[in-house]
């Protein structure tokens, strides 16, 4: 399972070069970012200190679409509640949950908002989870590197997981078939994604473990046989 670090649109040097020293500290190596400030200025490089070479190898994107596109597992960071997700973990628990995951998922996207405003109802509504860390008080906040160095070593666990297991086949990333097949079915049936009821389920899909993701699609499997069945019937009645 790789896992990568998103900052989107983040505005100050010093925070990427922090991040990415973080990032060096707990044993990850992969940082994206987004419309980014300059990154490789001299301010970033100090604060990036013995790390200057993850803060180099980032990658750039001019949209977060292009910078998620090949994300299996998109966790957006956000400390307040949203109307455009309902499931808000705490970061303490996400490499638990991912471990579950086990083969479902290959690769992790954790996202980063930018240090004025975070991240916007739009870029949320694309992630498959929301996370935060747990705070005694709202003020004064966390900046940014501050809060990617906790993710970090709150999802280092998972590179010693990895380190034991062998690659796993590109058939294995299950998790984004099983939402397709679960969108399918519930349109088929009539719950079409403008309900809310069909987002909840989408969103909860987040929570399975690899052995609930395989039952569902056993069960999805069937059922989406059976309404094929039940529409090639009720086509030839009204032929």
């Amino acid at each position: 399972m790789r896992v990568c670090f998103i900052l989107s649109a983040p505005k100050t040097p010093e925070n990427i070069g922090a991040a990415a020293r973080a990032l060096k500290t707990m044993g990850f190596s992969e940082l994206r970012l987004v419309i980014p400030c300059d990154y490789l200025s001299p301010p970033a490089r100090w604060l990036a200190h013995g790390s200057e070479d993850v803060l180099e190898a980032a990658q750039v994107f001019d949209s977060l679409g292009a910078a998620t596109g090949d994300i299996d597992f998109l966790i957006g960071t956000s400390s307040k509640k949203r109307p455009s997700k309902n499931e808000n973990l705490p970061a303490g628990r996400l490499a638990e949950l991912l471990k579950e995951k086990g083969a479902t998922i290959q690769t992790v996207g954790v996202l980063f908002g930018n240090e004025d405003r975070g991240l916007n109802n739009d870029q949320l509504a694309i992630c498959d989870l929301l996370s935060h860390i747990p705070m005694q008080q709202a003020q004064p906040s966390l900046n940014l590197a501050q809060a990617v160095m906790i993710y970090a070593y709150e999802l280092a666990p998972l590179n010693r997981q990895t380190s034991r297991l062998s690659p796993p086949s590109p058939t294995d990333a299950a998790f984004q078939k099983l939402k397709q097949n679960v969108a399918t079915v519930l349109n088929q049936i009539g719950m079409t994604d403008c309900l809310p009821i069909h987002r909840r389920i989408i969103e909860r899909l987040s929570l399975l473990s690899e052995k609930d993701t395989h039952l569902i699609q056993s069960i999805l499997s069937h059922l989406k046989h059976s309404l094929h069945i039940e529409k090639g019937a009720a086509d030839s009645c009204v032929k």
